[in-house]
């Protein structure tokens, strides 16, 4: 059923509706348009359009049909709604009949749609700040395995100066570093919320927008209803941002396809990012490299794409502006997934360390330290630049190094000459002299390569945020509690233990807003539960869960508690921060009382897991 279909007398020309649908791509932004939605069902309630019961049925409802599309997207495709919007409404109502009908008032597709893609958006761009960080530690650490490892320096492909492998590598760890400021940049423009702006002019309920956008974790709300439906500047910035990145992908690519060929011989890919020849069995392509560097031209097109859609596009909605999402979802798609496949291909990669420094050796590297060798003997750069050309011609006739040339021979360029230019002449004198900062020196490649891992170590990629918590959350825990207990995943709480027991919680913040909670319950035995784990719709798959849950174990450490346990249906979330199975048997007894309250106590599928902190501390003892 169409959302606007009371204005038409005739119905849709199929071959229009499948020109003008757009599920088969905007059915990704299902669980934003049902955060979005939540957070709208709220905003009607404080305008007392929605009654408390109402909002909470509407509230209940939304976050079943969100879990039901989490286990399975794919039923979406297989309806012949127009858009999401259209297909969430239409399921809403079909859980709770008339009711669903009264959700869009006050709200419009367009300012729908620009905060379901702001949402996903800024989601998305959290996998990619992540995919960013991997890469370039998986590029440290290999610079940190191959610091000694010499590798000739080009400019114009011809051999210029000795470097090292592991300065080579930290050149595209700061390319990277430059698209992950630039990505956080532009997630922190991105960071405003369009809901209630209307279809353009804005909603005609007294909404408080910036509650609102704080509800769905934005910095602040939009401030012109016009601009907020019909900017895509962050979807430009996002594909721009990929753009840059993707050239450097690209670039670092073309160089180690070179590294790997047969003529350089530098490095040898392993043979999981590489393929063989239908014809030719001696052949190890690879592939990885060059589909990373062929889907460098895709992004590029995707941008260009949406660049020429906007462009004098008239204020202020128009359904040009649907082309935005195949190519953003494409773009961003193709960038993560290329700097997943490059990380893959340094995993097993081999150095020739022997043929980079023969190679290094060659092609009279070492031409400009004779050149700076003659000015500290008192001769002019200019000068002793053209008897170090003469002096290479020399040696290229007679088919040997400078380094192999008699002192003789070397005096007959210039008289300043002496034999302590052979050892200014070496590799190892090469490289140690450029000592300055970002240079090639060891000493300089070790401080990089210290300063990269220091860097790397302190960032905080998921950007989760834990803190005690406070009667002014109250509000957020009762909410979150009840709806998980609601879907029978945590035992009910009421307000009042909430507020006795606000203490032990600790809450997940972003903005402001309040997103995952947990409290550690500590029983008389000196055992410790942790309690209450939700994390608000919207949020999951972020991060917030195990931020929650390292914050508690490390307050259960600072309070000398031996022993933390969990009582769960996700052993696996649990299991991956070092939780282990154990007995339900083995816990205290006022554990099992509780279950009394539990809707599930006649048919458990709870599984106990705990992690041993007095463990931790004796090994800590003997390894001391």
């Amino acid at each position: 059923m169409a959302l606007w279909g009371g204005r038409f007398t005739q119905a849709a020309d199929i071959r229009f509706k499948d020109f003008n649908d757009s599920l088969c791509f905007d059915y990704r932004l299902a669980e934003q348009d049902i955060v979005g939605s939540i957070a709208w069902s709220k905003a009607l309630l404080s305008v007392n359009v929605l009654t408390e019961e109402e909002q909470q049925k509407l509230e209940l409802a939304l976050n079943e049909l969100k879990l039901a599309v989490m286990e399975d997207p794919e039923q979406i495709l297989r309806s012949d709604a127009e858009d999401i919007h259209s297909w969430v409404e239409q399921q809403l109502i079909n859980r709770v009949g008339d009711l669903g009908k009264k959700l869009h008032t006050g709200r419009s597709r367009n300012d729908q749609v620009a905060t379901d893609l702001k949402l996903w958006c800024r989601q998305q761009g959290q996998q990619l700040l992540i995919a960013l960080d991997r890469l370039q530690k998986k590029m440290v650490a290999t610079a940190a395995e191959h610091q000694g490892t010499v590798l000739p320096g080009y400019t114009h492909l011809q051999r210029a100066q000795p470097v090292t492998f592991a300065h080579w590598c930290l050149a595209y760890v700061e390319m990277l570093e430059r698209d992950y400021d630039r990505l956080e940049d532009a997630l922190n423009r991105l960071d405003t919320c369009p809901l209630g702006s209307g279809a353009l002019a804005g909603t005609a309920y007294p909404v408080n927008r910036e509650k609102l956008a704080h509800h769905l974790g934005f910095r602040r709300a939009t401030r012109n209803s016009l601009d907020s439906v019909s900017d895509r500047d962050h979807v430009m910035e996002l594909m721009s941002v990929a753009s840059i990145s993707m050239l450097h992908l690209s670039r670092l690519a073309e160089d180690m396809i070179f590294y790997n060929s047969g003529e350089s011989n530098f490095i040898e890919l392993a043979d999981t990012v590489t393929s063989g020849s239908s014809l030719m069995p001696q052949k190890k392509n690879p592939d990885a490299l060059e589909l990373i560097r062929g889907k460098t031209g895709r992004v590029y097109g995707a941008l260009s794409a949406m660049m020429m859609t906007v462009k004098a596009l008239p204020l202020a909605y128009n359904k040009d502006m649907q082309e935005d999402k195949e190519g953003l979802f494409d773009a961003l798609d193709t960038w993560n997934d290329c700097m997943e496949m490059a990380a893959l291909c340094f995993e097993g990669i081999k150095v020739n360390g022997e043929r980079t420094l023969e190679a290094a050796k060659q092609g009279y590297a070492n031409s400009t330290e004779l050149a700076d060798y003659l000015v500290a003997k008192g001769i002019p750069f200019r000068e002793a630049h053209h008897i170090v050309g003469v002096a290479v011609v020399a040696a290229i006739e007679q088919g040997c190094a400078l380094e192999e040339l008699s002192l003789e021979q070397l005096k007959a360029f210039s008289e300043v000459i002496d034999d302590d230019v052979y050892e200014i002449l070496t590799i190892e004198s090469c490289l140690s002299k450029r000592s300055a900062l970002g240079g090639v020196s060891p000493a300089q490649v070790a401080h990089a390569v210290e300063q990269a891992e220091n860097r790397l170590g302190q960032r905080n990629v998921n950007a989760v945020k834990v803190r005690p918590a406070r009667l002014t959350d109250i509000e957020a825990l009762e909410g979150m509690v009840a709806y998980w207990a609601n879907l029978g995943e945590n035992l009910p709480r009421s307000r009042s233990e909430l507020i006795r027991d606000i203490g032990s919680f600790a809450v997940a913040e972003h903005h402001g807003q309040v997103t995952g909670c947990a409290s550690l319950y500590v029983y008389d035995s000196g055992l410790a539960e942790i309690r209450s784990l939700g994390i608000e719709a919207g949020w999951q798959g972020q991060g917030q869960g195990k931020a929650i849950v390292s914050y508690l174990v490390d307050k259960a450490r600072q309070m000398a508690i031996k022993k933390v346990f969990v009582l769960t249906r996700t052993p696996e979330f649990f299991m991956k921060l070092d939780f282990l199975p154990t007995s339900k048997m083995l816990l205290p007894e006022k554990v099992l009382k509780d279950c009394d309250q539990c809707p599930r106590q006649h048919a458990c599928d709870e599984v106990a897991l705990e992690t041993n902190l007095a463990e931790e501390i004796i090994f800590k003892t003997d390894v001391a």
